[in-house]
């Protein structure tokens, strides 16, 4: 019996092999340390002025520059060492304002004829000094305050409705509403109304200067239930918002009553990370004041391109953003950009009722926005970064209502592509239920980090070398085949996992060192199987042909097995057991293909298509 594969087999374990090489080979070229330079808003554009404003104020401070680019809108500027890049970032702030932000990077150097071939290396979780942590604070008071707003247009609707006359009606101090009526009957009218639908207030009546007031304070339960839903609401957004960014294996959980942790593993672009995050974009659409609204009952707000166009528009809020269903950017007839919105049906509802009693008049799309801007201050010769919380509020569009509008519609005006995508994907995430601040952010590394890839690189290699020590020993020449089986097994793990974008976390690394052990033992059941026949007599090709086929069923049944733990664990698991599976699951089915078909091709070569008189697998060599 002569063991051979035919051409066709060998060259397709041939292209595997190759393929396995050309994607693994990029995880061979580490990142470089780097900082990232973007504009504070979609609109913003980084060009070459401002790239030289960066660099020149690096080498102000004798910061040694490794590479600087300009990539996508974005400036790239690569540095060589993680204290030159922690050095870096606070100078660049500083130099460019708050119109940037500047963020760390790990920036790959895969080279480009690899990257051309779609090939990258493997990204590393938060424990291997890939991605960074957030931790964000939901503000209550705000939280608060506006669903006071919300109640207060509300209320006043519905007195209007019943037609009961009133002033006031706005949130007053903390969390309070005052309503003032000229009678008493007035007022026991909106008591009774009130109590009736607003559960969530306590009422308080009372007399001043000939007013009748009615107070309404929201209720110490109602305030803890508008706090829990602001945070998990905003829990939700925040997932949403990172899928969108498409993290893989993404940490996001609540920490205490009002936090929020954040670690993004193996991302790139940290910049637009903290901008979509952290942005509290929002929409209220409000109808345009007429000439004879109350000054009370108004607001000026100006435009976002242009601040000193302003407007005056109502109090009262028509829908916001919460009620937008689905948000795409799109082009108008012009080709200008735009955000086509389709609302829900509670937002179709309020946009119709208040458009179809409404048309010739101007409706306007008010952008909210909540950040936090890092201003640098240098004090005493060294650079302080202060936080300040900022709320923009600026007109996007005001435009006339044609006829009465529904649960679709688009808002023009807009200043770039960018802002519109950026726009459609802050609604489409949904939005935030109550702003949220940076109150912590820390990209991982490289001490930590590095320590931890030191420590999971060095037990790969020595676990690695004791088995490959053991496998010469005990099985000769095919221990030699085994060891080359394995070394090509890491190899597809690795290409695999490249190709896959899987993150790569401690746990991983005791997957691969699992996957090493299993992979030997495929082997040795091979190799006994192949010395029993010996044993007994069989000629080594068939002793061969014999050991393979006979192990198959063995090496299947076990390794389905832990297949379908790691599958389970997959599903269950999360965060690092989650990359503890992927791994395993991965490595099952390289070990299995390396040990069934690539080690046969090995000895296949080494030993088919000839006489063979023994078999260099230790032990007593058999004759043929």
């Amino acid at each position: 019996m002569l063991n051979k594969y035919p051409l066709w087999k060998n060259l397709i374990i041939v292209f595997a092999l190759v393929i396995g090489f050309i994607y693994a080979l990029p995880n061979f070229f580490p990142d470089d340390f780097a900082i990232q330079v973007t504009g504070a808003r979609g609109s913003t554009e980084v060009d070459q002025r401002v790239l030289d404003r960066a660099l020149g104020a690096l080498e102000s401070r004798g910061i040694e520059v490794k590479e600087s680019s300009l990539e996508d809108r974005n400036a790239l500027i690569r540095l060589n060492s993680s204290d030159a890049q922690l050095r870096a970032r606070p100078a660049v702030q500083a130099a460019l304002g708050n119109d940037y932000l500047v963020a760390l990077n790990m920036a790959p150097s895969t080279p480009g004829w690899l990257r051309s071939l779609g090939a990258g290396p493997m990204k590393l979780g938060l424990d291997l000094r890939g991605g960074v942590h957030f931790l964000l604070e939901v503000d209550m008071d705000t939280a608060v305050s506006q669903r006071l707003e919300a109640f207060s247009g509300q209320i006043k609707r519905e007195l209007r409705d019943e037609r009961i006359r009133y002033r006031g009606g706005d949130v007053e101090g903390n969390r309070e509403i005052v309503l003032s009526f000229r009678d008493s009957e007035s007022r026991s009218a909106a008591f009774d109304l009130i109590r009736r639908q607003y559960n969530e207030f306590l009422l308080n009546e009372s007399t001043r200067e000939g007013e009748f007031l009615l107070a309404l304070t929201l209720s110490e339960a109602e305030v803890r239930n508008i706090q829990e839903y602001a945070l998990e609401q905003n829990l939700t957004t925040i997932r949403n918002r990172v899928n969108e960014l498409g993290v893989a294996e993404p940490l996001v959980q609540r920490q205490g009553a009002d936090r929020i942790i954040v670690e993004l593993p193996g991302v790139q672009d940290t910049a637009q990370a903290k901008r979509v995050l952290g942005a509290t974009a929002n929409l209220e659409f409000r109808m345009e004041a007429r000439q004879d609204t109350p000054g009370a009952e108004t607001e000026q707000f100006g435009f976002r391109d242009n601040p000193q166009r302003t407007a005056r528009l109502e109090r009262d809020v028509i829908a916001t953003g919460n009620n937008v269903a689905n948000a795409q950017q799109a082009f108008d007839e012009n080709g200008q950009p735009q955000v086509n919105i389709t609302m829900d049906s509670v937002g179709g509802d309020l946009m119709n009722r208040a458009t179809r009693n409404n048309v010739g008049r101007r409706m306007a799309v008010l952008f909210i926005e909540f950040r936090t801007e890092t201003e640098a201050q240098e004090v005493d010769g060294e650079i302080r970064e202060v936080e300040k919380r900022i709320v923009e509020k600026g007109l996007i569009s005001l435009a006339t209502v044609q006829s009465a509008l529904g649960s679709s519609f688009r808002i023009t005006g807009l200043d770039s592509i960018p802002e519109a995508a950026e726009l459609a994907l802050l609604l489409r995430a949904g939005a935030l239920a109550a702003p949220m601040y940076f109150v912590q952010e820390r990209t991982i590394g490289p001490s930590l980090g590095q320590k931890n890839i030191d420590a999971g690189v060095t037990s790969v290699a020595f676990g690695f070398a004791l088995v490959l020590i053991y496998m010469l020993v005990f099985y000769r020449g095919f221990g030699v085949v085994a060891n080359i089986t394995l070394t090509l097994n890491l190899m597809l793990l690795l290409a695999c996992m490249s190709i896959l974008s899987a993150t790569l976390t401690l746990p991983g690394i005791a997957g691969i060192v699992l996957t090493v052990g299993m992979a030997v033992d495929a082997n040795v059941l091979i190799f006994e199987r192949i010395k029993e026949e010996l044993k007994a007599g069989v000629p080594p090709q068939s002793a061969i042909n014999s050991g393979y086929s006979r192990a198959f069923v063995s090496i299947f049944d076990a390794n389905i097995t832990t297949l379908l733990v790691a599958v389970i664990l997959f599903a269950m698991g999360s965060g690092p057991v989650k990359g503890f599976a992927v791994t395993l699951s991965i490595g099952i089915l390289t070990s299995m293909f390396c040990a069934l078909v690539v080690s046969r091709a090995i000895v296949n070569v080494v030993y088919g298509g000839r006489r063979v008189e023994k078999l260099s697998i230790g032990g007593k060599l058999a004759n043929g």
